[in-house]
């Protein structure tokens, strides 16, 4: 008699696959919501970045609230934007529940300018893109570390070489990342030159320390819809969201 399924033993080996201490993120104590689900109060959408250029930076993608989510679509094919915190931060942990539509490109942007300069935890939520990568957006684009992308599905990934090797074996990717679904995201930004360290689904998937001050100390967290093509019918949604000052 088999007593486990092969799609349980994949299911097994992804957890048995990655280090108890890279499981769970900080405390959970300390955390405040900076989103309250009904309104876009304490946020404001910003045309500024290059991602606007459609409109001739007049508008900054289409952002509403529905069901308990912040929903970002190009508002025009081509148009996205940022929508961004009021307050500035500094050294912060925030962490968020997601379920884009796969297809959009976003990103949750680290002490962003209004113009959409910042360290960029990934969500490059398609084919060829990552998640929780980190990027240097309008930084010269450095740096740049991942360790998988993305196939022509959501559910077929690739690794990469990186400072954190993925900790989630490939065929059990589509088991450890429910798509579909709400799934946790989380991002530490300390000092400066910053320590940058992402978590999915309370699982460690990145840390990256700079060497130099390319950015300021502070600023906005913001959420992205990307710029070009034309995915003004599909929807990157974001809840749940919260923050520690660290």
């Amino acid at each position: 008699m088999h007593l486990f399924s092969s799609s349980n033993i994949i299911l097994l080996a992804a957890f048995l696959a990655v280090p108890t201490s890279t499981h769970r993120a900080a405390d959970e104590s300390g955390f405040t919501p900076i989103f309250d689900g009904q309104t876009l109060t304490g946020w404001h959408v910003s045309p500024k970045s290059g991602h606007s250029r459609a409109s001739g930076n007049k508008t900054g993608g289409r952002w509403v609230v529905e069901n308990g989510a912040i929903i970002g679509s190009q508002d025009i094919p081509g148009n996205g934007g940022l929508v961004i915190t009021d307050e500035q931060f500094g050294d912060f942990e925030v962490v968020l529940e997601m379920n884009n539509d796969f297809g959009p490109d976003s990103g949750l942007f680290l002490r962003s300018t209004e113009d959409g300069k910042a360290w960029q935890a990934m969500i490059d939520y398609h084919a060829g893109g990552n998640l929780m990568g980190v990027y240097g957006e309008g930084l010269g684009g450095k740096p740049h570390v991942r360790n998988f992308t993305f196939l022509n599905e959501v559910t077929k990934i690739k690794l990469d070489p990186a400072p954190v090797p993925l900790p989630v074996l490939v065929e059990s990717w589509p088991y450890f990342w429910r798509h579909g679904q709400w799934n946790e995201l989380r991002a530490r930004i300390v000092h400066n030159p910053p320590t940058i360290t992402t978590w999915i689904n309370g699982v460690k998937i990145m840390e990256w320390s700079e060497t130099t001050v390319r950015h300021p100390e502070k600023g906005g967290i913001a959420l992205q819809v990307h710029g070009g093509g034309n995915s003004s019918k599909q929807f990157v949604r974001y809840r749940n969201i919260r923050v520690k000052r660290l």
